[in-house]
């Protein structure tokens, strides 16, 4: 590497060492500020060529090893996340290509950089959580939060926070790009890991199925039609069988999954089938249940018959259709419910 080997040569762990000293002295009110901005961008391109080498030299093992330990004793990492915002834009996604890349290195078959941030500094998984409040960082941030979800034990941490609860809200952030960044952040939180979230939803039944049903009602087309695809993937996994007990024998959930079947977007109406399908399928249904199935008989019957099957070009779609169709005719009459 290069500038490993000029006159007065900075190792590794120099290179770490003054990337945290410049950062902390970064103060958007100061006039030396550009200064600083400018020595820790060229701090941070010389770390990613110590990671990933440049046209010249390629990594070497033994100075990424050394890089990663100085990272981890003068807690760099959160020295970055802290002051994020203070960087200039080319130098947040260095600390993203930072992160990213220690988080992939194993030893053992362990990442170092996921016991660090477990064990000695969740506080930086907590502002990472946090990242959308901010929308200089809230993209970096999520991208940054969602390489470390891929570890199990991360995402353990991140469903268990009380932070969590708050990407239902960060969802409706009024910049769109990190709404949206958000949602996706909040779904694979719930998707990657299946054996984690069946038990998380299973624990946490009522907050989880509050939020999930305000985001399935909101005035907001892509955020109703993200949330209804969230709800559509956790309720065709079978590790979710406790939570979906629960959500099936809910007539609140019902009566909203029917909303989506009247509603105007065609693809709202799809996506609501495909959950619709599992209150009428389910043996043995709740009186609650059962009692609105049974009272809005004649009306199912007459919307399913009506039913555009051949718009959505699924081929299962019409055979899905007239199980339901012939389910439906076998509910009881409504004078006979109980």
């Amino acid at each position: 590497m290069a500038f490993l080997f000029k006159r007065n040569p900075k190792t590794p762990q120099d290179i770490v060492r003054a990337l945290n000293d410049s950062v902390l002295k970064l103060d958007v009110n100061s006039d030396n500020n550009k200064k600083y901005q400018d020595e820790c961008a060229r701090l941070l391109a010389q770390v990613k060529v110590v990671l990933h080498g440049d046209d010249e030299n390629d990594p070497q093992p033994d100075q990424i090893s050394h890089l990663a330990q100085e990272v981890y004793a003068t807690d760099c990492l959160y020295t970055l996340i802290a002051n994020l915002k203070k960087l200039s834009f080319d130098s947040r996604k260095d600390v993203l290509i930072l992160f990213s890349t220690l988080l992939r290195r194993q030893i053992a078959g362990k990442s170092p950089t996921v016991d660090y941030l477990i064990t000695q500094r969740p506080e930086i998984i907590a502002m990472l959580i946090k990242g959308p409040e901010s929308q200089e960082t809230g993209l970096i941030c999520g991208q940054i939060l969602r390489d470390c979800i891929k570890f199990e034990v991360i995402n353990k941490y991140v469903i268990s926070s009380p932070l969590f609860w708050n990407f239902f809200k960060y969802v409706h952030l009024p910049v769109f790009e990190i709404a949206t960044d958000s949602f996706t952040t909040l779904h694979d939180s719930l998707t990657i890991h299946k054996k984690l979230v069946s038990e998380f939803l299973a624990n946490n039944y009522d907050v989880f199925t509050t939020q999930i049903n305000k985001l399935i009602q909101s005035n907001n087309y892509v955020t109703k039609r993200q949330s209804v695809r969230l709800l559509s993937e956790l309720v065709l996994q079978r590790q979710n069988q406790a939570f979906l007990n629960k959500y099936f024998d809910d007539s609140t959930n019902l009566k909203i999954i029917m909303f989506l079947l009247s509603d105007k977007s065609k693809n709202l109406q799809l996506e609501g089938f495909h959950i619709f399908k599992f209150f009428v399928a389910k043996p043995k249904k709740s009186q609650k249940v059962l009692d609105i199935l049974a009272k809005n008989k004649e009306n199912f019957i007459e919307f399913f018959n009506a039913f555009d099957i051949h718009s959505f070009n699924d081929v299962n779609l019409a055979d899905e259709r007239d199980y339901i169709l012939m389910e439906i005719q076998k509910l009881p009459e409504i004078e006979r419910i109980s």
